[in-house]
């Protein structure tokens, strides 16, 4: 029978021949011939050749029915060579002429057929094909046709039970108009009936037309990322269009957060798929390709869930091999694409192993039918590979950073009673009534604030005596800021409303004398606090400088020195999460910094969206400054009643105020002496900042000037003279609350705005730093009691994470893990580390700090390195912008599971921005000290050591010299030992005590990631030089650490705004600090400071159980009296205590 087949073939190729030579001239027989060739040639040798090296049982044909592209590709050409290697199978391919031109009675036969569709393949005559002749299909063709409609695909997947995005369709079918429903919003689209808030994802019915679109909210940024089929290094590009396509049809979607992460999942029948992780095409919309020019990606690990998934996907589209897309997102798994037939590319593994899976499938189908003797060989199971380390080293698992947001436009805020019946119609209408507050960010909220506000003004300048109760000054002054840039932006404006039940229960210098009874409103808007292009830049470099933390820091991977987190995060070995608040500032400094962190390119928006977590997060990082439990109300009462005293401050008052003894604290009250006194040459200093910004609007010359970030003189002046109107108050006492106000303006005018000169500035500056050294961190308590109690408000959920964090790191989770096999380039597989970046405002970080340095973590007086961190930290009088609180896991796999050696944990501090002062006010640091740093004598086993920089992805290209390390370079002398620090020259120092490198083939080990079982701690460093000043900008230099495309556009924007010049310095003005690369207005960070590299994972354990313990029932009281002091509606809807860290919120992947 078989050899009757092959006569059959062979006979209806001479008949071809012998026909096309009757009906045509002999030129075209050649051009035929020719064209046919291949298929003669490639007939004979697989009926002949291979049949003389074979046995003589009958032999399965295998047939391939695809375009020429596909079956000649280097997937296909793999997988076939290996199939030829079984015994009875045999492999024919079609030619595509033969596809294309011939009918399916002259196409080969075969046993089996292994068919798909791709552009320009006639899959109706493969169909036709199949029904003549009956093979085995690898693929089913009719399902084929339901891949290529999505509307089909979403189907079968919602009738299989498999989870997917939540969608609608919009078909633009003038037959049926009932599914043609399209509304459009200005953050959400209506799609017959279902609501899509931004972001959400546009996807063509079709399945072969690639133009995903995905829309942005504007609170983000706006504008939407537009993804197209790979061209060169591009997948996809920011385009600031924010309206939908109006022609086409479309499936809307819900946008799944995956953290710029895609799987692609390969199956090969139903027990078998393999899966590979890439960056996200709408990241940052560039395509990281190998030396092939392929696109780089990574074998995963599935969980036993994805696995079911993989297996209903291949069943229920009938592909045996089969390709879709996975979307990992918020703990669960969702398919959003159906590819059918898919191989992986470039896996030597993956090729052997789809080879035996079709094969065995193939015998054990035909096997049987053709009375074949063969049986399914039974193997072993693979066993996956545990790369462990040798000696005393430690191996870096987790990594926990608390950020504060970078530099921002001055903070402004105004309250106002109302009590307009359309105040309270918009408070209802938004559900305020449920908790007895709301709060308005979005255009169209923000609009609607605004109408009421002009049309109150007006009917203010109609009638009167009207009975309008709002105070015209406070609704002009509403009206105007929200109408300031001409549009709005939920990031930078917000309005807070709150049900106060029998009025304002308080006056104060902003309200009416009288005194009106039943219920009102406070309204307080709030503005300014946006991220400004220098607080980008920080986040941006800092983002870099982070790299040097993890395995690999000093290498060089794709052309960025220190990056070998690049090489961990693109090899998929790196569990990042990143959370931020619901502020635009602190949500935009988290996407700058992730942009730095990972090498992105292009817009913070797409980086935004996909990389940073900021929703339904129960309290973690926000807190409402506007309700301040009883022990904050009674701190301040306390601090505003000393700080009214008009005499220099006694012994008593220094107990009273200062009873931790802190020196920052000490030394600031040493300075101001007398506070009324210091208040009154503080408010004199800002009558004169106004008066001379008044004269500066009357000249002339002055009229276009424009400030940093598009300031203008005139709201300069609005500024500044609210807080003129508002720090003295009515009775000529001074209203302590607004002396961070003052602070935070003058600091930024000094900063950015020194090209004004003008005069009494510096004096200004130092008087409000005085002052607000003393009321900012006095707020949070002035007791160490209080202090406890008012950071367990703020941050126990943020705690009660971070001890969830530690707690899940070593448990054995496939996600974000290589699969060992299948790893071609990466020499521990196995490596696995989780990074949770939490950027927040200064009172969560005022808050974890405090609770640290009070809350027994350690006893100062048993623990000497605990004593000199504590007095460091006393001695810091400011936490300023990307302020960071960092701490570091290690495990040591040699030591016992249970033992309390296995698990080690280091707590670093920065304390943020350096200001404007000289650097000698700054307090000595002990330097950063991982305990690596303790051993720089001790050798490390080479061999135990991965030099990420090292994993070769396919070629990467070598570095050609050593890095150059030097202990100190000769041109540089630092203030003080044991920090990192980075130069302008490109070099990286360590500081003080480091460990020994090991230079191999031009790369470097990082000692942050292994190190040596911590010896005992260092005595105290020897006093410092004299400061003779750096060349060194600060820790984190550009220059040293590589810069994305799109930064050095920001420090472009920066200069020219100022036109990279040092103004001239009137008297008394304040000097401008070189910062990074050069930037006046972009200072630099200061150095990571470790204080503390000897704690087991056990202490910090029972430390974070111990204070959220202690919280749990003090903070129930102070919610139920927050509560009692609201309204009646304010019950309703509010969070408990112990579910503000919630399962359903933090999944297993969080």
């Amino acid at each position: 029978m078989r050899e009757a087949s092959r006569r059959e073939n062979r006979a209806r190729s001479l008949q071809l021949v012998i026909e096309i030579i009757l009906k045509h001239n002999w030129m075209d027989f050649k051009l035929f011939f020719f064209a046919h060739l291949s298929f003669i040639l490639i007939t004979f040798l697989n009926n002949h050749l291979c049949f003389l090296s074979q046995p003589s049982e009958r032999q399965i044909v295998v047939g391939i029915c695809a375009m020429m592209k596909k079956s000649k590709s280097k997937p296909m050409t793999q997988i076939l060579e290996r199939l030829c290697k079984f015994d009875y199978i045999d492999m024919v391919i079609f030619p595509e002429e033969v596809i294309l031109e011939e009918p399916v009675e002259r196409w080969p036969l075969c046993d089996c057929l292994i068919s798909f569709h791709s552009k320009g393949f006639p899959l109706d005559k493969a169909v036709e094909y199949a029904k003549l002749r009956n093979p085995l299909l690898i693929n089913d063709l009719n399902m084929q046709y339901f891949i290529q409609d999505r509307r089909e695909v979403y189907r079968i997947l919602k009738e299989e039970g498999i989870d997917l995005p939540r969608y609608a369709v919009l078909n633009r079918d003038p037959d049926n108009p009932e599914e043609c429903s399209l509304v459009e919003g200005e953050d959400h689209v209506e799609v017959n009936g279902e609501v899509f808030s931004k972001p959400f994802v546009e996807k063509p019915v079709c399945a072969e037309d690639h133009n995903v679109y995905i829309y942005y909210p504007t609170s983000a940024g706006g504008g939407s990322q537009r993804l197209f089929r790979k061209i060169g290094s591009r997948s996809s590009v920011y385009s600031p269009e924010t309206s939908v396509r109006k022609t086409g049809s479309y499936i809307y979607e819900e946008f799944m957060p995956t953290d710029g992460t895609d799987v692609k999942v390969y199956t090969v029948g139903p027990d078998y798929a393999h899966a590979e992780a890439r960056k996200s095409p709408a990241l940052d919309g560039k395509v990281e390709r190998d030396s092939e020019g392929k696109e780089i990606r990574y074998p995963v690990m599935l969980t036993a869930m994805e696995k079911l998934v993989a297996r209903k996907v291949c069943l229920a589209f009938k592909q045996t091999v089969c390709g879709f897309d996975l979307l990992r997102a918020n703990g669960h798994s969702f398919v959003c694409d159906v590819n059918g037939f898919s191989f992986v590319k470039n896996s030597m593994k993956y090729y052997d192993d789809c080879a035996k899976v079709l094969g065995n499938l193939v015998m054990r189908e035909l096997a049987p039918q053709f009375h074949i003797p063969w049986s399914i060989p039974m193997e072993a199971e693979d066993i996956p590979i545990v790369p462990t380390t040798s000696g005393t080293m430690m191996e870096l698992r987790c990594v926990i950073a608390i950020i504060r947001h970078g530099d921002r436009t001055p903070k402004q805020k105004m309250k106002m009673e109302v009590r307009h019946p359309l105040f309270f119609e918009l408070f209802e209408k938004y559900g305020g009534y449920k908790t007895g507050k709301l709060k308005l960010k979005k255009p169209k909220q923000l609009q609607e604030v605004l109408d009421i506000a002009r049309l109150l003004l007006l009917e203010l300048g109609q009638h009167n005596d009207c009975e309008i109760e709002e105070k015209k000054s406070k609704l002009e002054q509403l009206k105007t800021v929200l109408e300031m840039y001409g549009h709005f932006s939920g990031i930078n404006r917000k309005v807070q409303l709150t049900y106060l039940r029998n009025g304002q229960p308080k006056a104060s210098s902003e309200e009416e004398d009288s005194k009106k009874d039943g219920p009102s409103l406070l309204l307080v808007l709030k503005w300014g606090g946006e991220l400004t292009p220098a607080g980008r830049v920080q986040a941006e470099e800092l983002g870099r400088a982070f790299r040097c933390m993890y395995p690999g820091g000093q290498g060089d991977y794709a052309g960025f020195p220190g990056c070998g987190l690049l090489r961990l995060h693109s090899t998929y070995r790196h569990d990042l999460k990143i959370y931020a608040s619901d502020e635009g500032r602190v949500q935009m400094t988290a996407a700058a910094f992730a942009k730095g962190l990972l090498a992105l390119e292009g817009e913070l928006t797409p980086i935004l969206v996909q990389m940073v977590k900021s929703a339904n997060m129960n309290g973690l990082l926000d807190s409402d400054s506007d309700s301040l439990t009883d022990c904050q109300q009674k701190v301040k009462a306390r601090l505003h009643e000393i700080m009214q005293k008009n005499q220099e401050f006694t012994v008593e008052d220094y107990q009273k105020l200062a009873p931790t003894g802190s020196p920052s604290l000490v030394n600031s009250m040493k300075m101001i002496e007398n506070p009324v006194a210091t208040c009154d040459k503080a408010y004199a200093l800002i009558q004169s900042l106004t008066s001379q910004i008044r004269k500066r609007l009357e000249d002339p010359k002055s009229a276009d000037l424009q400030l940093y970030h598009s300031e203008t003189l005139e709201l300069m002046l609005q500024r500044w003279s609210k807080l003129e109107r508002d720090f003295r108050m009515k009775n000529g006492r001074y209203d302590i609350s607004k002396i961070p106000d003052i602070y935070d303006c003058i600091k930024y005018d000094s900063q950015h705005n020194a090209s004004l000169s003008l005069e009494d500035t510096l004096e200004l500056f130092r008087l409000s730093r005085a002052l607000a050294d003393i009321v900012i961190p006095q707020e949070y308590g002035i007791s160490k009691a209080e202090k406890l109690d008012i950071a367990q408000a703020y941050c126990v959920p943020l705690m009660k994470k971070i001890q969830l964090d530690l707690q899940r790191t070593h448990e054995d989770e496939a996600v974000n893990k290589l699969h060992p096999l299948y790893s071609r380039g990466v020499m521990s597989p196995g490596r696995h580390v989780r990074t949770r970046l939490y950027f927040t405002s200064e009172s969560h970080v005022h808050s974890l700090l405090s609770m640290f340095r009070y809350g027994g973590l350690l006893d100062e007086e048993k623990d000497q390195q605990w004593k000199q961190a504590m007095d460091y930290l006393s001695a810091v009088t400011e936490l300023n912008y990307m302020t960071q609180i960092v701490i570091m896991l290690y495990e040591d796999n040699n030591k016992d599971p249970s033992s309390e050696e296995r698990f080690h944990v280091e707590l670093h501090f920065s304390p943020g921005v350096k200001g404007c002062e000289d650097e000698e006010n700054v307090p000595l640091g002990f330097g950063f000290r991982p305990a690596s740093s303790e051993n720089e004598d001790k050798k490390p086993n080479q061999g135990s050591l991965e030099d990420l920089s090292q994993d070769q992805t396919d070629e990467a290209l070598p570095i050609s010299e050593p890095i150059n390390i030097q202990r100190r370079s000769p041109m540089v002398r630092n203030r003080k030992t044991g920090s990192m620090e980075v130069t302008g020259l490109g070099q990286i120092y360590y500081r003080g005590a480091v460990t020994a490198r090991c230079v191999k083939h031009g790369y470097r080990t990082n000692p942050s990631h292994f190190h040596f079982t911590p010896a005992p701690p260092l005595p105290p460093p020897p006093p410092p030089p004299p400061h003779t000043g750096s060349l060194c900008s600060g820790l984190f230099s550009a220059s040293a650490l590589g810069v994305s495309c799109s930064a050095p556009n920001l420090r472009d924007y920066v200069r020219t705004h100022h036109h990279h010049r040092k103004p001239p310095l009137s008297p008394g003005s304040l000097p401008c600090k070189i910062g990074f690369e050069g930037c006046s207005m972009v200072p630099s960070i200061f150095p990571l400071e470790t204080l503390h590299n000897l704690l087991s994972l056990k202490q910090v354990d029972e430390f974070l159980n111990r204070v959220c313990e202690s919280s749990s029932e003090g903070h129930a009281k102070t919610m139920k009296g927050m509560k009692g002091r609201s309204s009646p509606f304010f019950n309703a809807g509010v969070t408990k205590p112990s579910e503000t860290v919630s399962d359903t919120v933090f999944s297993k992947g969080s």
